[in-house]
């Protein structure tokens, strides 16, 4: 059968702020779809771009190799990959046209030709997959191969002369344990360990258990797996568990899900086939504070391994939450934490200023509920528009100059906020500044000889005048905007 080049278009290097981590995952959606082409007899390789810094090394491989067909496919379960980030996507365009040179077929999925196929298209692009892309993949590679009529598949977008053709999307896959694991053996597994070295964390891999999410934030994209959610079963996640820590020796885990534990008492189940298993694992997860308090989850997720929660608070004013149609209590946010932290969980919150009609009175209770609740992390954006949301569709008249981010570190507002972006640049900054000063507070009243605590107690030399000069400079960019 015809060989495939799998490829994706993120690059750790091209973001500065992601690769200055150093904890890089493998493209575990390029690594779903590579395995059901291996599947299904085709012979598969992977041109992994996460740690490579320009697309022209795709020349070798190309090469080497011969590919008929070149696939770039993005990890859907990235969420970077779906702020569809210029440098990303000027990536993509060159290795597109690299593999054009090399008379490939050049298959694109990603959340941004999803939104803007015409672009790919004419870069050299011969098709485009929108939404989840495994079984499209198949089909169309299939057809292509036996010289049939690909016109009806669904879910493509190509050019017909000098026509683009959008075709019928194709339906989500329900039953997500018709995959096969995904194709772990084509990653170079000790160019990943080397760089988590960096880190200071324990080399840790990625997984997926659910694809989509019910709820309607309405700033929230989801072009790949839709507003309805499909799970694994907890017997192949611990099927596959089982596989890397046998193959490459891990025993911690990112659970990338967007909202980990969606399904009714999966959670107690997975808990359950891991004890029988006998497999003992550490992890780290996403969720929404109203799942966490449901039942007996937290109870099973502590039994189970888990060391962190990523909870999306987004704010601590009710008036913004609810202008985001999150669905959640800004007391559901202080509960949940307080039980985490009595089960010894870390707590980290996603926090999101600069949504329309924020305030300083909303900016405020959201620093404030910082400091009261004491997470151990905090990760902090500005609102961003992203097609195919309700939010977008709002401001999408601002976005003349500037419709992307160039990398994850950009902030700047692209429609018109309360503020400007040197405000909320310099209040992200603030915000952190603040937190680990409060931390480092913590740290000396309850001194102890750990590395950590004793690095942190020192950087409060750093911390407090710095965040007092930035409260300074906020003050006078808020009279500016």
């Amino acid at each position: 059968m015809s060989n495939i080049l799998f490829s994706h278009s993120y690059y750790y290097k091209l973001d500065a702020k992601q690769w200055k981590n150093k904890m890089p995952f493998p493209p575990l959606g390029t690594l779903y779809a590579a395995s059901l082409m291996r599947k299904n007899a085709f012979d598969v390789d992977l041109f992994d771009t996460n740690l490579l810094d320009s697309p022209k090394a795709i020349v070798s491989k190309l090469n080497s190799n011969q590919p008929k067909y070149l696939v770039i496919y993005d990890d859907g379960f990235n969420y970077l990959t779906k702020m569809c980030l210029t440098n990303m996507r000027e990536a993509c365009f060159e290795m597109i046209q690299i593999a054009k040179k090399y008379n490939c077929k050049v298959i694109v999925c990603s959340s941004d030709s999803t939104d803007h196929y015409d672009k790919y298209l004419e870069k050299g692009a011969d098709f485009i997959i929108q939404g989840e892309g495994e079984i499209t993949l198949l089909e169309l590679i299939q057809h292509l191969d036996e010289n049939k009529d690909i016109a009806s598949i669904n879910g493509i977008v190509f050019k017909n002369k000098d026509e683009i053709k959008v075709n019928q999307k194709r339906a989500v896959l329900q039953n997500l344990d018709e995959l096969p694991l995904p194709a772990w053996d084509l990653v170079d597994m000790n160019s990943y360990r080397e760089v988590w070295k960096e880190s200071d964390q324990e080399f840790t891999l990625n997984l997926a258990t659910t694809r989509g999410c019910p709820y309607k934030c309405n700033w929230c994209a989801k072009p790949i797996y839709g507003n309805r959610y499909n799970a694994h079963s907890p017997e192949y996640i611990v099927k596959e568990i089982a596989y890397l820590k046998k193959q490459f020796g891990v025993s911690r885990f990112w659970m990338c899900d967007d909202i980990f534990g969606l399904k009714p008492n999966w959670v107690q189940e997975f808990n359950v086939e891991l004890k029988k298993a006998n497999q003992k694992i550490s992890y780290y997860i996403q969720s929404r504070v109203d799942l966490l308090l449901k039942e007996d989850t937290i109870d099973a997720l502590a039994e189970s391994g888990l060391e962190e929660v990523w909870v999306g608070a987004e704010s601590g004013s009710q008036k913004i939450l609810d202008a985001m149609d999150k669905g959640t209590k800004v007391e559901e946010i202080y509960e949940a934490t307080h039980l985490l932290q009595q089960k010894n969980i870390r707590v980290a919150l996603f926090l999101q200023f600069g949504y329309l009609t924020e305030n300083q009175e909303d900016i405020q209770k959201t620093i404030q509920m910082v400091k009261e609740l004491k997470p151990d992390n905090i990760g902090i954006s500005v609102s961003y528009p992203l097609p195919g949301t309700k939010f977008y569709d709002k401001v999408k008249d601002d976005l003349k100059l500037k419709a992307n981010w160039t990398d994850s570190d950009d902030f700047d507002m692209m429609f018109q906020g309360t503020y400007n972006s040197n405000y909320y640049k310099k209040l992200q900054r603030f915000v952190h500044k603040q937190f680990r000063k409060s931390q480092g507070i913590d740290n000396l009243k309850n001194f102890s000889f750990s590395k950590n605590k004793i690095k942190s107690i020192l950087k409060l030399g750093y911390y407090i005048p710095s965040a007092f000069l930035d409260k300074i400079k906020l003050k006078t960019l808020q009279n500016e905007s």
